[in-house]
C-alpha cells in the first residue's frame, strides 16, 4: 500500500486537520502564501514521491483564488512525483454554472472538471452537488457523498417526536435527498415549486403537501442569498406549520444572509462544515453546524485502502464517530520513508529542514500580514 498523505489548501484549515487527525496523521508541511503581484505561491516542503496524495480545499471566498490555489498545489504534487491525486473538495465550485439557460451562458461547471484532469486530478472527492448528472461532466471518477446520514442524526438527536414531523425539499432539486431522509425516518415529506419571473431570482413559492400543526424541516443542498429559505419559511407558517427548521448541506452565506435568517421565521438553521463559517455564525444560538469531517476520513481511508466507499455508510453511528484507532494502521499510513530513506534524511537534512521551515513560516507570515 503507498503511503498516504493529506495536504491543506487555505480554504478550510480547520476541516483539513481535523480529517488528517481522523486518519492518524498530520497536515503535510507545505508553504502557501503569494507573491507580491497576486500570484498564488505554493511549495511542498516534504517529499510527496509515490504517496497517494488528498488536497483538501472547498470552495469559499474569494473562490477563484481557492480554484487557482488548488490548481497549483497539483500540478505541484504531480511534478513531485505522487502516485495519485485526489481532489478533496467538499463544495465543488460553481457547481450552479451546470447547463445553458440560454445560448449566452457557459456551462462553468464542465470547464472546472476539465482544468482539474488537466491540472493532474485523478479523483475527485465532493458532497452533495447541486445537481448530480454534474458527476457526468468528469473525465475521472468522481464520488459524490451524500449529507443525508448526518442530517438524519442530527434529526433524531435534537428534534422530538421525529417521527411526526415533515420533510420538505426547498425545490425539485431537494426532492431526492427529502424523501430519502423522510423514508429512513418513517415521516412525511412535501416539496416547493419555485415560481421564477428571471433567472436567479425566485417570485413565489407554492407548497405541495399538507404541514399544518406540523414539525417541518426544510432541506436544501446550499444557502447562498438566503432569499428562497426565508421565502420559504413564510409559507409554511402562512400554511400554518407549528415550528420550521432549516437544514442545508453548504451554509455559504453571502452578504446579508445571516441577519436575514437570524431574523426569520426558522426555529434553527442547520449547516454542515462544508465551509468554514466566521464566528458571528459559530456563535449564534440560531445556528447550529453539523461536523461531517468523519464522513470524508472515512471515504479517503476506503479509498486509500481499496474497499468501496458505498460501505462506509453502512453503519451511521461508525461512520459519524470514525477514527483510525489502530496503532499499526495509522503507523502504515503515516509512514513517509523506508528506514534506511529515514536515516539518510534525519542525518542530512532533519536539521536544516526544521530550521527552514520555521523561517519560511515567519517570511510567509510577514507577508500575509
Amino acid at each position: 500500500m503507498h503511503r498516504l498523505v493529506v495536504v491543506s489548501g487555505s480554504s478550510h484549515c480547520d476541516f483539513a486537520d481535523v480529517v488528517a487527525e481522523s486518519l492518524g496523521l498530520s497536515l503535510h508541511p507545505v508553504l502557501r502564501a503569494k507573491f507580491p503581484n497576486g500570484e498564488i505561491r505554493f511549495e511542498l516542503l516534504e517529499s510527496v514521491r509515490g504517496a497517494d496524495v488528498y488536497i483538501v480545499q472547498t470552495s469559499c471566498e474569494p473562490v477563484n483564488d481557492m480554484l487557482m490555489e488548488l490548481l497549483v498545489m497539483v500540478q505541484a504534487c504531480r511534478y513531485a512525483s505522487a502516485n495519485t491525486i485526489t481532489a478533496v473538495m467538499p463544495l465543488f465550485p460553481y457547481s450552479r454554472q451546470d447547463k445553458m439557460d440560454s445560448w449566452k451562458q457557459p456551462i462553468t461547471a464542465k470547464l472546472v472538471a476539465n482544468m482539474l484532469s488537466v491540472a493532474g486530478v485523478n479523483r475527485v472527492l465532493t458532497m452533495q452537488l447541486h445537481n448530480a448528472q454534474l458527476q457526468g461532466f468528469f473525465d475521472i471518477p468522481c464520488d459524490n457523498l451524500q449529507s443525508d446520514i448526518a442530517i438524519e442524526s442530527w434529526i433524531k438527536r435534537f428534534i422530538p417526536d421525529y417521527a411526526e414531523l415533515v420533510i420538505v425539499g426547498a425545490d425539485k432539486g431537494a426532492v431526492k435527498t427529502a424523501t430519502h431522509i423522510s423514508h429512513k425516518l418513517g415521516t412525511h415529506v412535501a416539496l416547493f415549486h419555485k415560481q421564477r419571473r428571471v433567472a436567479s431570482e425566485v417570485h413565489d413559492m407554492i407548497l405541495v403537501g399538507s404541514v399544518r400543526g406540523k414539525v417541518v424541516v426544510v432541506v436544501d443542498d446550499l444557502a447562498d442569498t438566503s432569499n428562497t429559505l426565508c421565502l420559504a419559511a413564510e409559507r409554511l407558517n402562512e400554511a400554518g406549520a407549528a415550528r420550521i427548521y432549516a437544514v442545508v448541506t453548504h451554509g455559504v452565506f453571502s452578504g446579508q444572509a445571516q441577519q436575514k435568517l437570524s431574523e426569520s421565521l426558522f426555529e434553527l438553521v442547520v449547516c454542515t462544515n462544508t465551509v468554514p463559517q466566521p464566528a458571528e455564525v459559530a456563535k449564534n444560538p440560531r445556528f447550529h453546524i453539523i461536523d461531517v469531517s468523519n464522513i470524508f476520513a472515512k471515504c479517503i481511508w476506503n479509498m486509500h485502502d481499496s474497499t468501496s466507499v458505498e460501505n462506509a455508510f453502512l453503519s451511521e453511528s461508525s461512520l459519524l464517530n470514525w477514527r483510525l484507532s489502530h496503532k499499526k494502521d495509522a503507523d502504515s499510513v503515516s509512514k513517509s520513508f523506508t528506514e534506511d530513506e529515514g536515516d539518510r534524511l534525519s542525518q542530512n537534512e532533519g536539521c536544516t529542514n526544521q530550521k527552514s521551515t520555521q523561517t519560511i513560516k515567519k517570511d510567509v507570515k510577514g507577508q500575509e500580514n
